[in-house]
C-alpha cells in the first residue's frame, strides 16, 4: 500500500540542543531516523524542518528535505504545511515518525499505515504498548490510554487510567491484575485531508489541560485506532543520558551481528 513518512525535525530542544546533529556511533541522529524510516514500506520519505543546518545534513547523506515555517507548535502542525506544500491528496495516508527515534522499528511503521488503511472509520492511528512497572503507571511523562473492544481509543491521559479504585484504596503496591494498562507510543499515521483541519480548529480544553495534542482529534469526534505495537519501540532521545544508552545500543547491536553500525 502506498504512504509517505514525514519526520518532523527541530534544532533547538531545552534538554538536548541540536539533538539532530548529534552523533551516534558515526551518523547523526536525523540520518539513524531517516534510514530506519526506508526500511519500512513507505513509498517516500522526508525530513521536515525550519532550520538550514538539518538542511544541509540531510541533503549530505542524500535524504529529501523539505523546509517548513518556524512558527509551529507541533510536529502535527509542521506536517499540515507539507501535506499542502506537496499537494499530497486528501484521502492519502502520512506517518509522522518522530524525529528523536534513531531505533524505531520499520516494522511498526507499516503497522500504523496498514492499520490506518484497514480501518477507513479512522481518521488516525498509533500504538501502545503494556505498562509492567507502577513507577510508569504513574509517571506523568508517561501518556496512558483505554480503548474500546473495536480498538478505539476512548482516552489518553498522563494520569494513571482507568483508576483501580479498590487496589490503589488499599494502598497495595505493584500494578492490578485486573486492567492490562497500555503506554502510547508517539507514532501516527493520518489521512492527509484530516491534517489540514487539525491546523483550522483551535487548541482545544482537554488538550491544553493534558498538553496532549491528539485529545484535539478526540474532542472533534476524529476515531482514532490503536493496536499494540509488533515489535518493541525502544525510548527516544531526549537527554544526554539518552543519547548515551543509544549509542550503547547500536554498539552492542554491530557487536553481536558484526555488521555495520
Amino acid at each position: 500500500m502506498a504512504y509517505i513518512v514525514v519526520i518532523p525535525a527541530r534544532y533547538a530542544s531545552s534538554r538536548l540542543p541540536g539533538k539532530p546533529l548529534r552523533d551516534i556511533v558515526g551518523k547523526t541522529l536525523v540520518q539513524r531516523v531517516y534510514e530506519q524510516a526506508t526500511h519500512s514500506g513507505a513509498q517516500r520519505v522526508l525530513v521536515a524542518t525550519d532550520d538550514e543546518r538539518i538542511e544541509a545534513e540531510v541533503k549530505r547523506f542524500g535524504g529529501e528535505v523539505l523546509m517548513t515555517r518556524t512558527d509551529h507548535v507541533s510536529g502535527t502542525d509542521r506536517l499540515a504545511e507539507v501535506v499542502t506544500q506537496l499537494g499530497v491528496a486528501d484521502d492519502e495516508i502520512v506517518v509522522n515518525v518522530q524525529g528523536d527515534e534513531p531505533l524505531i522499528p520499520p516494522a511498526v511503521i507499516d503497522q500504523v499505515a496498514v492499520n490506518l488503511a484497514a480501518h477507513p472509520e479512522a481518521g488516525v492511528a498509533t500504538l501502545c504498548e503494556p505498562v509492567l512497572a507502577l513507577t510508569t503507571l504513574r509517571d506523568p511523562n508517561v501518556v496512558k490510554l483505554v480503548s474500546d473492544v473495536e480498538g478505539r481509543a476512548l482516552y489518553f491521559s498522563r494520569a494513571p487510567i482507568p483508576w483501580a479504585r479498590d487496589h490503589f484504596a488499599n494502598d497495595v503496591q505493584g500494578l492490578p491484575e485486573t486492567c492490562g494498562y497500555r503506554r502510547h507510543i508517539g507514532l501516527y499515521a493520518y489521512r492527509a485531508g484530516l491534517l489540514r483541519q487539525f491546523v483550522s480548529w483551535p487548541v482545544a480544553e482537554l488538550e491544553r489541560t493534558e498538553a496532549l495534542e491528539q485529545l484535539r482529534f478526540m474532542y472533534h469526534g476524529v476515531v482514532i485506532h490503536v493496536d499494540d505495537a509488533v515489535a518493541p519501540v525502544p525510548p527516544g532521545v531526549d537527554t544526554e543520558a539518552d543519547l548515551a544508552a543509544t549509542i550503547a545500543i547500536v554498539k552492542a547491536s554491530a557487536a553481536s551481528s558484526g555488521g555495520a553500525i
